[in-house]
């Protein structure tokens, strides 16, 4: 195991050479000095072993110093720049090229970051890690929900809860730059803290949803979901490596995900699942760090919650139902042509969406469900400002309201339809 691969310097000439590199060092002049890892004095490495990741170079390596390219410093060549020893250097390149086997299960890869992980000692968490963040495999689509619920769960062993174990457990976030391999993060932690943030954010994740969709989504399926064409490889990039940061320490998610989201919402007209989802988390955890005296939106729908995008999001959701009710079997609706219009610029689009419900309205056979959605929009309405219901340009913030709104009282009508049926 890793572990075992660190603290013993590696394993006899396995990977690379412990003598520095790939083995070309020998017939060069040894340099001594004091090492960045260790703090060990001893032999330093000119060259470091090779650690090839996704998308990068097969010679990529964590420490790269091309040389005769101005990147030398005080008369150091290469490596000598920054003095590992040879043990050190061995020791973690080959720890490194185990767990980024194929076969490894102390890897995942979500857009352009591939992330390992490893505890100090043997530890359940080091088995669930790669189900809750990766894509499940397509034989066992339920794998992602099945390792969060035993995230969830006490040990029936009798063996204390997985938040008080304080076993250390650390996260590397690689991603490819070149001939190098780019350190995106490095998380130190224990498996009790990493544990608590991952619940944390499964938490701030959850929302509403139909009942054949998985009770959680892992982060590759979030970030695929504001990809262009839902391609992991066009996840926006650097945005997978601090995503997974800001989940482990607990912090901020990154805005630039709740722009994408919000984007990706309007490019294809539509609020799916794991877009509702991860804009109500990004909305819901910046509140809480930020303000946490300020409502924010919830799991579900909430009649009280004044916020205009969301009260936008909410009518604009009952026009929809209007229209398609009035409407049997229509092909495409007002979320179709008027979606970003209505999210960006409200004031132009619920001018003209708000005299089309009128002819709709009146196409209703059911003249009490034409009152009760009259009903339910004068509700929303009323709670908009008197003076601007339908102002001209709405922040980004108000846009994701207004599609976790729209959302909600999509999910709410459709809960509604399924009792009733019933």
């Amino acid at each position: 195991m890793v572990r075992d691969y660190i603290s013993s310097g590696g394993l006899g000439g396995s990977i690379g050479s412990p003598n520095g590199g790939d083995g070309n060092e020998e017939n060069l002049p040894d340099i001594e000095g004091i090492c960045l890892v260790s703090g060990n004095h001893g032999l330093i490495s000119r060259l470091h072993p090779r650690t090839p990741i996704s998308g990068s170079k097969s010679n990529a390596k964590i420490v790269s110093f091309q040389k005769g390219m101005g990147f030398d410093s005080y008369g150091k060549e290469q490596g000598y720049n920054a003095p590992i020893g040879r043990k050190a250097s061995f020791a973690f390149s080959t720890a490194l090229s185990r767990m980024l086997a194929k076969d490894s299960r102390q890897k995942i890869l979500v857009g352009d970051a591939t992330t390992v992980f490893w505890a100090e000692k043997k530890s359940v968490v080091e088995d669930l890690f790669a189900d809750l963040f990766g894509e499940p495999a397509k034989e066992n689509p339920d794998q992602t929900v099945n390792s969060i619920r035993a995230l969830y769960a006490s040990p029936a062993t009798g063996a204390p809860p997985l938040d008080e174990d304080y076993t250390p457990f650390y996260v590397l976030g690689l991603s490819p730059n070149a001939a190098r391999v780019s350190v995106r993060f490095w998380h130190p932690g224990t498996v009790g803290g990493t544990v608590c943030n991952i619940k944390r954010h499964f938490d701030d994740c959850r929302i509403d949803h139909g009942p054949k969709q998985p009770e959680y989504l892992s982060l590759f399926r979030l970030l695929s979901s504001i990809a262009v064409q839902g391609k992991s490889e066009n996840i926006p990039h650097n945005l997978a490596g601090e995503f997974m940061k800001s989940i482990l320490s607990g912090t901020s998610y990154p805005r630039t995900a709740l722009s994408a989201a919000v984007t990706r919402c309007r490019a294809e007209r539509d609020v799916t699942y794991p877009r509702a989802s991860l804009i109500k988390a990004l909305l819901a955890r910046y509140a809480r760090l930020r303000n946490p005296e300020q409502k924010e939106v919830g799991m579900s729908l909430d009649a009280s919650f004044t916020s205009p995008g969301y009260l936008l999001g909410r009518l604009f959701s009952v026009l929809e139902k209007i229209q398609e009710e009035a409407n049997p079997g229509i092909n495409a609706t007002i979320r179709d042509r008027f979606y970003g219009g209505a999210s960006g610029t409200p004031v132009v689009a619920f001018h003209h969406l708000m005299k089309l419900k009128n002819h709709h309205l009146a196409k209703l056979d059911n003249r009490g469900r034409a009152v009760n959605m009259e009903r339910l929009i004068g509700e929303i309405v009323d709670k908009l400002p008197a003076r601007d219901p339908f102002p001209a340009h709405l922040p980004l913030d108000e846009q994701g309201r207004f599609a976790v709104g729209y959302y909600h009282q999509r999910q709410a009508f459709f809960t509604k339809s399924e009792k009733s049926e019933s």
